[in-house]
């Protein structure tokens, strides 16, 4: 994906008082969903869809229009259609998207927006998670990592009553369980974890920095469950058996990359997981109650059936 592509999108999405600006965005996301839906699809079948919906008010999509918006989805969002020999549409580089999360992410957002969007008449019916926007602050971070410069910004932690004062570089930003995080940089060369919700307030400064050339995001969180990490901590085999349909669940769903089966029974399977047991990964194991078990090693088995008792107390 391009490097802009997703502060793009982001303002394209966050354009809801322009209502140009909102009309070209669904029509956007109608093409690309379309497309991807199809695989493969010649401009005349892509007409006859697009007649069919209300986005086009009964004008047909022309090649002068098709080939514009076609230009704006690679522009906003990185993703490009191209055309092969009998002239059909399809998107490119499938394979760059299943490694580009930020892509996967979009497409995604894309797809379930026209579906959703197709079904406004059932909108008391379709019951959505609230996900907190943190539009400005988004934007903020977002413009500080592509102009290279720090940011200063004033936080306060859960049960704290000040704000503390912080410089850091914003090295990269997650999306964990309907809450957006920053990893900073300091001064030091340590690295911290900032939650958006308890940033009061953010400014960009003035003073550059570069991202280390060995730095890469997704390895830096590759040995953990979640946002939280600890130097302190090396990655474990971890054994965890898991009952009921909590097995399904975990083979469908994965909790962490490592995951794999190790046994399959009548009642229960046994998955293996090599991960640095974080709060992150204990509060994941203690949400699931009865349904999972932790086989190995017998320190984490101890922890998680000690947090239980505390619980019960």
């Amino acid at each position: 994906m391009k490097a802009h592509s997703f502060e793009r999108a982001f303002l394209f999405l966050n354009s809801t008082s322009n209502m140009s600006a909102s009309g070209l965005f669904k029509k956007y996301v109608w093409l690309v969903d379309t497309i991807r839906r199809e695989r493969r699809i010649s401009l005349a079948d892509l007409n006859e869809r697009w007649q069919r919906t209300e986005l086009s008010e009964g004008t047909p999509l022309s090649r002068t229009s098709f080939n514009r918006h076609r230009t704006a989805v690679e522009e906003i969002f990185g993703i490009i259609i191209g055309c092969d020999a009998d002239n059909r549409y399809y998107i490119i580089d499938s394979g760059q998207i299943q490694t580009d999360t930020v892509q996967q992410w979009m497409l995604s957002t894309l797809t379930v927006s026209n579906i959703i969007g197709d079904a406004r008449n059932l909108h008391d019916r379709i019951l959505l998670e609230n996900i907190p926007v943190e539009g400005e602050l988004l934007r903020q971070v977002v413009e500080a990592m592509q102009r290279s410069v720090k940011v200063k910004l004033e936080y306060r932690r859960y049960g704290v009553s000040t704000n503390a004062e912080w410089i850091a570089e914003p090295y990269c930003i997650k999306l964990f369980r309907r809450r957006w995080y920053m990893l900073g940089r300091l001064k030091n060369g340590t690295f911290i974890v900032f939650s958006f919700d308890r940033i009061t307030s953010l400014h960009l400064t003035d003073e550059s920095f570069s991202v280390a050339p060995d730095f890469d995001a997704e390895a830096y969180f590759s040995n953990y469950f979640g946002v939280m990490t600890d130097d302190r901590l090396s990655p474990q085999r971890i054994v965890i058996r898991a009952f009921g349909n909590e097995r399904f669940a975990m083979r469908s769903l994965p909790i962490h990359s490592s995951q794999k089966v190790l046994e399959e029974h009548d009642d229960h399977i046994d998955f293996e997981v090599c991960i640095c047991p974080t709060t992150d990964f204990f509060a994941h194991i203690l949400s699931r109650g009865k349904w999972v078990k932790i086989i190995s090693p017998e320190s984490i088995a101890q922890t998680i059936s000690d947090l239980h008792n505390e619980s019960i107390k």
